[in-house]
């Protein structure tokens, strides 16, 4: 039999944690249509910004505009929160949030 070092309850501690805190999900960055921006506009900042084709920055234009928002980008929570910060840097209205919390 083997004892746990304190090192290894610390490990065990920040897992539960960052689960707890819903650090090791994914965080979807939602774009909402607005009555304010160009369409060519949007699909501009998603190629520069995110780096996507024409496109790919089209399609989730469009979404944008007919649906009334579009899950633009997926990552870590912190990683949402710098592109939704990044996207009103731009004027537009962007939120984060869980993935699958829609």
């Amino acid at each position: 039999m083997t004892l746990g070092t304190a090192s290894d309850t610390r490990v065990r501690d920040e897992a539960s944690t960052r689960s707890e805190a819903g650090l090791d999900q994914p965080w979807v960055v939602v774009v909402w249509n607005d009555p304010v921006n160009l369409m060519t506009y949007v699909s501009y900042v998603f190629q520069t910004y995110f780096g996507y084709s024409e496109s790919k920055a089209r399609t989730l234009m469009l979404e944008v505009h007919e649906q009334g928002r579009s899950a633009v980008a997926t990552g870590s929570r912190e990683k949402a929160e710098r592109d939704t910060v990044a996207m009103h840097s731009f004027g537009l209205w962007a939120t984060f949030e869980k993935a699958g919390s829609e």
